[in-house]
């Protein structure tokens, strides 16, 4: 048992300009004090939430892709976010778990976001992924995603849950965004479960505002911590407390 350390990265995001949003999370990484053994980063980091699909690379030719791999390599850390990829002639939305290793593993986004036009350019994704990572079982998972409790369900499999840390990235605007504050804390009560939902800062291309509100979850449903203006934050996720959360209030087994 370990507990898992981990680096909340609220950011402004440049519309529309990768090598401008590389630099600018460069340079807000270089403030981590401490080590850290996962970084998360915003929903489509690198042009923030935009139907734009020319930016879209390739998974075999991708220099966001490949920025990310350096980040984890010069960290040591692993790496969640997401980012538009083009595999043949599909669009996805796709979340990238990257491992300190370089190995990763990719979520493609389920719930597509009808009234932001998502459902017109991005494919939506079939399968949930779980990852095992320094002894938690991380569920990653997608904005529009958290608004839907059955994709995200979680439950005991031969006694064990099936997940001990669900993951948000986001770009969750601030007209909704008391939606967001409450249904992280309901997916981590009824999940029994670390819940983290890491947001964007600022304005968009479309003028749209964003507030951040990036959190921490615990398992009985209390904030960790908050953000609201752009920041970073490092936190450590006690495995200790999600075990005696779910031994004290064993419900997991009833699903």
């Amino acid at each position: 048992m370990q507990d898992l350390t981990v680096t909340l990265v609220q950011a402004n995001q440049i519309w529309e300009e990768k090598e401008a949003n590389y630099r600018n999370y460069s340079n807000i990484l270089k403030s981590i004090k401490q080590p850290t053994d996962l970084i998360i980063l915003p929903e489509m980091f690198d042009t923030g939430f935009s139907m734009n699909i020319q930016l879209a690379e390739t998974w075999e030719k991708n220099a966001s892709l490949d920025y990310l791999l350096e980040l984890a390599a010069e960290y040591n850390a692993a790496i969640y976010t997401s980012m538009m990829v083009k595999i043949n002639d599909t669009i996805f939305n796709r979340g990238v778990f990257i491992f300190p290793t370089g190995k990763i593993e990719t979520y493609d986004k389920r719930k597509s976001f009808n009234l932001g036009g998502e459902d017109k350019y991005y494919t939506p994704g079939n399968t949930e992924t779980i990852v095992n990572f320094r002894d938690w079982k991380i569920n990653l998972q997608i904005c529009y995603d958290l608004r839907f409790p059955e994709i995200a369900r979680n439950y005991e499999i031969v006694g064990i849950p099936k997940y001990d840390l669900l993951l948000y990235v986001a770009n969750w605007p601030t007209t909704r965004i008391e939606h967001w504050n409450i249904l992280l804390k309901a997916r981590a009560i009824e999940n029994q479960s670390y819940v983290i939902g890491v947001n964007r800062f600022g304005q968009d291309g479309h003028n749209l505002l964003y507030s951040g509100n990036s959190s921490i979850i615990d398992p009985l449903g209390k904030i960790e911590c908050k953000l609201e203006n752009q920041m970073i934050f490092t936190s450590t996720l006690s495995k200790l407390t999600l075990i005696n959360t779910r031994i004290s209030l064993p419900f997991l087994k009833d699903y």
